[in-house]
């Protein structure tokens, strides 16, 4: 696999040389995600985003609350960037970033972009999961326009759009989709009451807490093994992956 920067290249750059050296036999389970987090010193989402990698390769299978399972042991080409970002590691640029881009936009946003995120509050009920999912997805860029910074505006829209043209992302995403629709509203509606009293530093917060529930949500969606000890982990993990950006 091409090298980069990115963690979860990490994890599958180790595995794959040892299913080659015939480590792990087809019909074998790969180590728990534990072991694999400790080993190459990663956080459980990147080990996460690594074994998506690796099963839409086509070289392992997830069953859920069983573990990962070795299907294949054909090397793949090289995939080039056609995986690049996971959702994890977006995530985590999506919280630093826009929980910023919501505190500016408290102190410059005006009724008109105050009007059209009710109206996007409204859409994210609609159960039509399409129209859900971009009133979500407009409702973060009417904030970011709703700062006067193009730039800011420009990173977020961004941001946004590599949910669908990173395919490792994309695939993330889907999986984890339905459930907390309600809570997922309720989120929005804080950030906006934040942004209607021009609180910026309720707005950051506001932000972060729901981006927050959205990690808990892909890694609740996304668990593979050791169930009960995931979720009683989803604090400690929250707190590892975003300690850079609380400490800003």
């Amino acid at each position: 696999m091409e090298k980069s920067g990115k963690l979860y290249h990490r994890v599958v750059d180790g595995i794959l040389p040892q299913l080659a050296a015939g480590d792990f036999p087809v019909g074998s389970r790969l180590p728990a995600e534990r072991e694999l987090a400790e080993t190459y010193m990663v956080s459980r989402p990147t080990v996460r985003e690594a074994i998506v990698a690796l099963e839409m390769m086509g070289m392992v299978k997830v069953r859920k609350n069983s573990g990962v399972y070795v299907v294949s042991l054909r090397m793949p080409g090289e995939p080039g960037d056609v995986l690049d970002v996971g959702a994890f590691e977006l995530l985590e640029a999506r919280r630093g970033i826009e929980a910023e881009v919501a505190a500016l936009a408290a102190l410059r946003i005006d009724q008109d972009a105050l009007a059209a995120l009710e109206t996007l509050l409204i859409e994210m009920n609609d159960n039509d999961i399409g129209v859900s999912e971009r009133a979500d997805r407009d409702f973060h860029l009417v904030i970011a326009g709703a700062t006067g910074n193009s730039a800011m505006m420009a990173v977020v829209t961004d941001l946004w759009a590599m949910r669908e043209r990173c395919d490792l992302a994309r695939t993330i995403h889907q999986r984890a989709r339905g459930g907390g629709e309600l809570l997922r509203v309720e989120e929005h509606r804080a950030i906006l009451d934040a942004l209607r009293l021009r609180d910026g530093e309720a707005a950051r917060a506001a932000m972060r807490n729901h981006l927050d529930a959205v990690l808990d949500h892909l890694l609740a969606k996304t668990e593979n093994d050791e169930l009960e000890a995931v979720r009683l982990r989803n604090a400690s993990l929250r707190e590892r992956i975003f300690a850079q950006t609380r400490a800003a």
